[in-house]
């Protein structure tokens, strides 16, 4: 964005600033935009000396309205953007609507949830904004503590720290949670942005380094898929990336404990939004190999809802 160049003014203003003046649009929101864009838009510039000694100067467009005034010397900028308004207006009254009919409704769990947690599910789920776990689920305050990240991923152990393991940490020692539950998507772009990577892809760049996380999965959907289409492709290894999901989870050794204890149970699951379809399957640990190359897993108690 282009500035406006300064104007020089006296407490007494000529007549010539009182009337509107039209500058070009260029000059406000430089010269990028298409012709036509700003049709609307004008500066205005006024002054009262009797009873305001500076200069008010107003730039509007609907949407959006940039307005600066300059009071007592000083430069203020004030930006509204009536769509952003209109978004926080829509969160306050889904707010109100929550406190009233449902904080209010169940006071008495939500103040014991105010004093701690305890949640059956620990969930790792995409930061895709259409796959809401609570949503999609059901899930209410209290019942799932939850992850999301880029394509769902669970980096292995040896991997190092993320806030994922963070995460995987808190819930599975401080919460004691009884089931992990890794969610998968259709349409996924970072499954996608994984599968059209060359290599080790771009190490400077922040999804790669991220989705690498995933290679295995790839490596085994480019040898059992390789005759599908690529849309096809992307679609095996999001469901491949869960498995691989899974067995990486047993590579943290309070995990494997837990779960080969009895204690902790290990699923997988599928949204599919294109049909809203769900599927959720179970690691069968007993029957699930990690001596194997890239480890083999073995799965139970398959659902598919639809």
């Amino acid at each position: 964005m282009a500035f406006l160049s300064p104007i020089s003014l006296s407490h007494d203003p000529p007549t010539s600033l009182i009337a509107p003046r039209t500058i070009d649009s260029t000059q406000i929101f430089g010269s990028k935009l298409k012709s036509g864009e700003l049709q609307h838009t004008q500066l205005r510039l006024t002054a009262n000396s009797r009873t305001t000694p500076g200069l008010t100067m107003s730039a509007s467009r609907e949407p959006p309205a940039l307005t600066q005034e300059h009071r007592n010397n000083k430069l203020e900028t004030v930006v509204e953007t009536e769509s952003g308004t209109d978004l926080f207006d829509n969160l306050k009254r889904r707010f109100l609507s929550f406190k009233k009919h449902k904080y209010m409704e169940n006071l008495e769990h939500y103040e014991q949830l105010a004093k701690n947690q305890e949640p059956k599910f620990m969930v790792i789920a995409c930061a895709d904004s259409r796959v809401c776990p609570s949503a999609i689920l059901g899930f209410q305050p209290g019942e799932s503590f939850t992850i999301r990240n880029i394509a769902n991923l669970v980096p292995p152990f040896e991997k190092g720290p993320s806030e994922t393991n963070a995460a995987l940490d808190f819930s599975v020692n401080t919460l004691k949670v009884e089931n992990i539950l890794v969610i998968g998507h259709s349409c996924c772009g970072g499954i996608r942005a994984l599968m059209s990577m060359e290599g080790e892809g771009d190490s400077s760049n922040f999804i790669h380094n991220w989705v690498i996380h995933g290679k295995n999965a790839k490596l085994k959907t480019k040898a059992a898929a390789s005759n599908l289409n690529f849309d096809q492709q992307c679609k095996h290894c999001e469901k491949e990336s869960i498995n691989r999901s899974l067995l990486n989870l047993l590579t943290y050794p309070w995990i494997e404990e837990k779960v080969r204890e009895g204690v902790l149970s290990i699923h997988g699951g599928y949204y599919d939004f294109v049909d809203c379809t769900f599927e959720k399957w179970t690691m069968d640990y007993k029957e699930t190999s990690l001596n194997e190359e890239d480890g083999k897993i073995s799965v139970k108690d398959r659902l598919f809802w639809c």
